[in-house]
């Protein structure tokens, strides 16, 4: 399967963001506590992580369905970005769902 670059640029973005949520949720938001240990904000990184790695996913498959999932990515990372901004001290983690909003945008497009 040949992939394109910006398909590419997406897998890798959405790849990186499940990384980094995953990561923060289990142990940066954890050890922080307050209200970066909310069952809200870690539901909400968790959902994160998750549909990136199943955007990814179809995007490796091939699959012409990752446009309804890179859709739903968006939103999800749109979400997760604007509340760990809220909570302060998760740059990495805004940052990445950002960029991994803007390729799955594309990618849905």
């Amino acid at each position: 399967m040949h992939t394109s670059s910006a398909m590419q640029a997406c897998i890798d973005d959405c790849l990186r963001c499940y990384r980094i949520c995953l990561d923060m949720a289990s142990s940066h938001c954890l050890e922080l506590g307050g209200e970066h240990a909310k069952p809200a904000h870690i539901q909400l990184m968790l959902a994160c992580s998750e549909v990136c790695r199943s955007a990814a996913h179809l995007m490796l498959l091939g699959t012409p369905h990752h446009r309804h999932l890179c859709a739903e990515c968006a939103e999800i990372c749109e979400d997760c970005a604007r509340d760990c901004e809220r909570v302060g001290q998760m740059e990495d983690c805004v940052r990445a769902c950002r960029d991994c909003a803007e390729s799955c945008r594309k990618m849905a497009g």
